[in-house]
């Protein structure tokens, strides 16, 4: 295999936050962060922390990565597929599972604050600015905040 090309192994399971806050027309709005190689747009997401529970390692992913601290959900949004890695490390197929984080603080120190930015959006312009199209297109994924009806 050429070094040109980039080798995909067996598929790994990450975590994602989706951490949104109700704006003050009570509509929920969403954060994304950057990556740190590309400068993506994407969610908080990560491999998961040895001894924690699935959404506390996402949960831990968003604080890392965009300082937001709030309770998560303890049952996934939903699920989409990516590949994650680097070029040194190798790329690997991923599912990764999304917990809704409601945001109550964020704060005024996190540890990749100079590695990331971050933004706030509505939950339908977050879906088409994150540049992940299988995340784009997860359904249930962007439905944050409380529900409303039965």
């Amino acid at each position: 295999m050429s070094n040109s090309r980039k080798s995909i192994t067996a598929k790994r399971v990450q975590y994602a936050a989706l951490p949104y806050r109700m704006n003050d027309r009570t509509q929920p709005e969403v954060m994304l962060v950057t990556s740190r190689e590309t400068r993506r747009w994407i969610i908080p997401k990560g491999w998961p922390h040895k001894g924690k529970a699935p959404h506390r390692s996402a949960a831990r992913e968003a604080f890392e990565e965009a300082g937001v601290v709030g309770p998560s959900a303890v049952s996934p949004l939903g699920l989409f597929h990516t590949r994650s890695g680097s070029r040194r490390a190798g790329v690997v197929a991923c599912e990764v599972l999304v917990f809704a984080l409601e945001v109550k603080r964020q704060s005024k120190e996190w540890p990749e604050k100079r590695e990331r930015k971050v933004r706030w959006l509505s939950a339908k312009v977050g879906a088409k600015t994150v540049q992940d199209r299988e995340l784009e297109r997860s359904y249930g994924v962007w439905h944050v905040g409380p529900r409303r009806g039965p």
